[in-house]
C-alpha cells in the first residue's frame, strides 16, 4: 500500500516541482522581456494544472488496478483536455499580447497601430471561441455513445446546418460583420466616429457588437451589422488630422480683413492648432447678415474640438470689445406718412368701395351714417 502511495505521488511531486522551478525562471526573465512576464502571468496556472494531471495519468496506468481504473483514467483524460486548452488559450493570448505592446497606440498618427490593434483583438476572440469548441468536441469524442451519434449524424448534417444557420441567422450575421470589419479597415479601435447623431470614440470591438464611447462618457452600443449597413462618418479614416470650422452671422459691416488677421492672432503660439490650415471667408450674404467661415486645423478630433471652442470665443470677445457694430443688427426705416386722398369729401369713409355717384353716396350713409359726408376734408 505504501509503494503505491508513493508510487502515485512520486510523479505528482516531480511534476509540481518542475512546474515551479520553470516559472521561477520564466519570471526572472520576464524582469526583462513582456513576453516572459505575460508567461509568467498567464501560463502558470494552467501549466500547473496539465503537468498534475499527466502525472496523475501516468501513476494511474502504472499502480491503478481493479474495475475503476477505466474509470479514473477517462475522467483524468477528459480534465487534461480542458486542461490543454486553457494552457494553449493562455499562451495565445500571451502573444497577442506581447504582439499588442510591441505597436503604440499613442502616437499623433496611430493609423496603422489602430488598424492591428483591431485586428489582433478579433483575432484573439475568434482563437478563443475555436479552442473552446475544439475542446468541447474532444471531450465529447472521448465517448462512444457520443461517437456513434456523431457518425449517425453526418448524414444529417447539412439539414442542421440549415436549420441552424436560419435559427442563427441575426447572430450569425454580426459575427460575420466583425470579421468583415476587422480585415476592411472601415473601423478601428480609437476611431472617432459620428454615428447616430453622436460623436463618440470607438471602445471596444466585438464580434457582435461595437461599443461607442460618447464625449459625455456615455456608451453607445450598436451590432457590428449596423456598421456594414447604416452610412457613418469616420473621422479617423486615413489620418488622424482633421479640419474644422466656427461659422459667425454679422453684420454686412464687419471689417472681414481685421477679423482674419485676429484669427491668425488667436490660433498662433496655441498648442492646439498644428500649424496647416488657417483661413477666414466670407460663404455667405444674403439677407440681413454676412456669414463668415473659420476654418483651422488640429492633429486630432479632441484637439480640434477645444481649438474651435477658442477660437469661436475669441473671436466674439474681439467683436465685442473692438468691432460692436459688426455684431449682428436688424435695421428699422421709418417711411413717409401716405398721402391719401384727403380732398375728397368722403375721405376716411368707404366711399372707395361703393364708389363717387349718387348711389354710392347713400350706400355709405347707410354703412357709416348720415355725418360721413359732413366730416371736414
Amino acid at each position: 500500500m505504501l509503494v503505491a502511495v508513493l508510487a502515485f505521488a512520486g510523479p505528482v511531486l516531480v511534476a509540481l516541482v518542475a512546474v515551479t522551478l520553470v516559472h521561477r525562471v520564466v519570471r526572472r526573465i520576464g524582469r526583462r522581456s513582456a513576453l516572459f512576464a505575460g508567461l509568467a502571468r498567464r501560463a502558470h496556472k494552467p501549466a500547473l494544472v496539465v503537468a498534475v494531471l499527466v502525472a496523475v495519468q501516468f501513476a494511474l496506468g502504472v499502480v491503478a488496478r481493479g474495475e475503476w481504473r477505466p474509470v479514473a483514467l477517462h475522467a483524468v483524460g477528459v480534465a487534461l483536455i480542458l486542461a490543454g486548452a486553457w494552457l494553449l488559450g493562455a499562451l495565445l493570448v500571451v502573444v497577442e499580447d506581447a504582439t499588442l505592446a510591441r505597436i503604440r497606440v499613442d502616437v499623433s498618427d496611430n493609423r496603422h497601430a489602430r488598424r492591428v490593434h483591431t485586428q489582433i483583438t478579433l483575432v484573439r476572440r475568434v482563437t478563443v471561441v475555436v479552442v473552446g469548441v475544439l475542446a468541447a468536441a474532444g471531450v465529447l469524442m472521448t465517448f462512444p455513445a457520443a461517437r456513434a451519434a456523431g457518425t449517425s449524424l453526418l448524414a444529417s448534417a447539412g439539414v442542421i446546418g440549415a436549420i441552424a444557420a436560419l435559427a442563427a441567422q441575426s447572430l450569425l450575421g454580426n459575427v460575420f460583420a466583425g470579421v468583415q470589419i476587422a480585415f476592411s479597415d472601415a473601423l478601428r479601435l480609437d476611431d472617432v466616429v459620428v454615428v447616430e447623431e453622436q460623436w463618440g470614440r470607438v471602445e471596444d470591438i466585438t464580434l457582435t457588437y461595437v461599443v461607442v464611447h460618447l464625449w459625455d462618457d456615455r456608451r453607445l452600443i450598436l451590432p457590428t451589422a449596423y456598421f456594414l449597413k447604416t452610412p457613418f462618418e469616420n473621422w479617423t479614416r486615413t489620418q488622424s488630422a482633421l479640419l474644422g470650422t466656427v461659422e459667425l452671422d454679422l453684420d454686412w459691416t464687419v471689417p472681414v480683413e481685421d477679423l482674419r488677421q485676429e484669427l491668425r492672432h488667436a490660433v498662433e503660439g496655441v498648442d492646439l492648432w498644428d500649424g496647416r490650415v488657417c483661413v477666414a471667408q466670407v460663404t455667405g450674404a444674403v439677407g440681413s447678415f454676412v456669414r463668415v467661415r473659420a476654418l483651422v486645423s488640429a492633429v486630432d478630433a479632441g484637439r480640434l474640438w477645444d481649438l474651435r471652442c477658442l477660437v469661436r470665443e475669441h473671436l466674439v470677445a474681439w467683436l465685442r470689445t473692438c468691432h460692436p457694430e459688426a455684431l449682428p443688427q436688424v435695421r428699422v426705416r421709418d417711411l413717409p406718412p401716405h398721402r391719401s386722398t384727403r380732398d375728397s369729401p368722403l375721405s376716411g369713409s368707404d366711399n372707395r368701395v361703393f364708389g363717387e355717384s349718387a348711389d354710392g353716396q347713400e350706400r355709405v350713409q347707410a354703412f357709416s351714417g348720415p355725418e360721413a359726408t359732413n366730416r371736414p376734408g
